[in-house]
């Protein structure tokens, strides 16, 4: 292309764009599989800036995804009035598609309060919310025994792309974030432990024996603790191998201190799935949700395991029985004969 050619075509550019406004306001989760989505879009389709609506709580994550051109903050604790103020702000723009990723009714208001050509969401949309859609997009061949990600990769059509991962999911460091801290001896990289969940019911307790097993597997990584919420650990934990961050892990530093890992060990919970789609080894502890619609994605991928309780209680699920699941297939990973054994544990705990 000549050079006044391309100056022509970059001078008219903003008008050629495609805009599209996801709503997808929580939870960690599941925004992450919305932008994978969203990053899967914008490498099939060059001309697509995207905005999206999301809660104030992870609002610093998709600010920093690489894909998001804009953010537009819901503060749901400002009630009636904070969602009017937040939908002024949306409507000054009219956008060619509005995709409702969440489907509860909360979203659905959204979507019929913003400006747009085409509204799309979910056919297993709830709470009504179907009436405020245009076009619904199918189920996946599989319906609702899909994993989440697969429902949320129907958008793709919508705008001609096909419904399948594309691109590394990507987001910006800030140029004066330190990690050193996480570095282990020998730049071994370390165990990155969430201990929390949102859920009661999702939360395993055993992680303070399962940390004091890895502390003594004799490779000398440095095992850290990180989350939103404050969890103590022991006060003579060994110095320079273990690290609390709990209470003091922000999502601006989260997939950063991700990325550095060498392993990801929590419940179905949001850290897991950033884990997933970043390509870190994950090792997820599941209770009475299936992994087979909630794991880490894609569950084929070699990097990518779990465990489950049985018959989904938590309470049944012993340390010692994670940690040896675990050290099976971090010593398959490593290229080493598992212990006490040479056949390496299944990924999956199905048939």
């Amino acid at each position: 292309m000549k050079p006044m050619q391309r100056a022509v075509k970059s001078l008219f550019r903003p008008s050629l764009m495609t805009s599209l406004l996801i709503i997808k306001p929580s939870s960690l989760g599941d925004i992450v599989h919305g932008l994978q989505v969203a990053t899967s879009l914008k490498n099939q389709r060059e001309d697509l800036k995207i905005s999206w609506i999301v809660r104030d709580l992870f609002e610093p994550l998709v600010r920093i995804c690489e894909v998001i051109d804009r953010t537009y903050v819901f503060h749901r604790s400002e009630g009636i009035r904070g969602f009017f103020k937040l939908m002024r702000e949306v409507r000054q723009t009219r956008f060619d598609y509005v995709f409702d990723m969440q489907g509860l009714l909360r979203t659905g208001l959204m979507t019929w309060q913003a400006r747009a050509v085409r509204k799309v969401g979910r056919s297993d949309a709830r709470e009504g919310s179907t009436f405020f859609y245009q076009q619904k997009t199918p189920l996946p061949p599989t319906g609702e025994q899909s994993h989440a990600l697969d429902i949320l990769l129907q958008f793709c059509p919508v705008l001609d792309a096909k419904p399948e991962l594309r691109g590394e999911l990507r987001f910006r460091e800030a140029s004066d974030l330190n990690l050193s801290f996480v570095e282990g001896r020998r730049g071994q990289k370390p165990i990155l432990v969430f201990p929390d969940s949102r859920r009661a019911e999702k939360r395993w307790n055993g992680f303070r024996q399962l940390t004091d097993l890895l502390l003594r597997d004799g490779t000398g990584r440095k095992v850290i603790w990180a989350g939103n919420n404050q969890v103590s650990y022991r006060d003579n934990a060994p110095e320079g191998q273990f690290v609390n961050l709990t209470g003091n892990t922000s999502l601006v530093s989260l997939a950063a201190i991700i990325r550095r890992a060498e392993w990801v060990i929590c419940n179905d919970s949001g850290p897991l799935h950033l884990a997933a789609a970043l390509g870190v080894k994950t090792f997820g502890i599941f209770g009475p949700t299936d992994p087979r619609l909630f794991g880490p994605y894609p569950l084929n991928r070699p990097t990518n395991h779990v465990v489950q309780a049985p018959v989904g209680d938590l309470r049944l699920l012993t340390a010692k029985d994670v940690y040896a699941r675990f050290a099976r297939l971090d010593a398959v990973s490593r290229g080493q004969t598992p212990p006490g054994s040479a056949t390496p544990w299944p990924r999956r705990p199905w048939p």
